[in-house]
């Protein structure tokens, strides 16, 4: 019986632990997203005003101190200046414009990768906290089933602890699933609408590159 008892309370350690690496994962991305929706305002508050390309480059900083966006910029101007080091007429107009898009979609993709991590564990958390926490219910059921073997008797007492902890493992499942799948779901559509502002923001930043006389039109 204790050892059938101790094997349902390891469960409901596990999906303790789970939940916490939960509510982490969601408050980390949280700030996360908070942080570079701000650094995005104030890039493109920068970007509205300046009158070249040039002037819109963040200054040094580390990669994760940049906005999505700053990165994007930072990721086009450095292709940028390695179109401006090939000899006269060894790329066309379309091959250098395509050479900008490629920097610009890879750097895109370098970052929505980055907004990505902890979603698979977000994921996976989701759907196996509920079959974790049912499989403590039925740990917990058959000890209960083993203790009115043993003693003979269904009576309250003997059933009551077991069938309790088997209830409570899976409430904690569940309590450990919903979170995770609302935060996935969320931070995945927070994901597409970023990837549509960055999209933008490529068109723009190729654009504007054209009428600054980078030789790309």
């Amino acid at each position: 019986m204790n050892g059938l008892s101790g094997i349902v309370v390891g469960v409901l350690w596990l999906l303790g632990l789970l939940s916490v690496l939960t509510w982490a994962i969601i408050f980390t991305k949280l700030l996360r997203k908070w942080q570079d929706r701000r650094r995005n305002r104030r890039f493109l508050e920068n970007w509205s005003r300046a009158t070249s390309l040039r002037e819109t480059a963040p200054a040094s900083a580390p990669e994760d101190a940049l906005g999505s966006l700053a990165s994007l910029g930072l990721a086009g101007i450095s292709e940028l200046d390695s179109l401006a080091k090939c000899a006269p007429g060894e790329l066309d107009t379309h091959d250098r414009r395509e050479m900008l898009q490629l920097a610009l979609r890879q750097q895109m993709h370098h970052e929505q990768s980055r907004f990505e991590s902890g979603l698979a564990v977000l994921a996976s958390i989701g759907s196996t906290s509920p079959f974790i926490g049912l499989f403590g219910t039925v740990w917990g059921i058959m000890g209960a089933l083993k203790g009115i073997s043993a003693s003979g008797s269904a009576g309250i007492e003997v059933v009551a602890g077991p069938i309790g902890e088997a209830l409570l493992a899976t409430a904690m499942g569940i309590a450990a699933a919903v979170p995770a799948v609302l935060a996935h779901n969320y931070f995945l559509r927070q994901i597409r609408v970023m990837a549509g502002e960055m999209d933008l923001f490529c068109t723009r930043f190729v654009h504007r590159a054209i009428r600054s006389g980078y030789g790309l039109g």
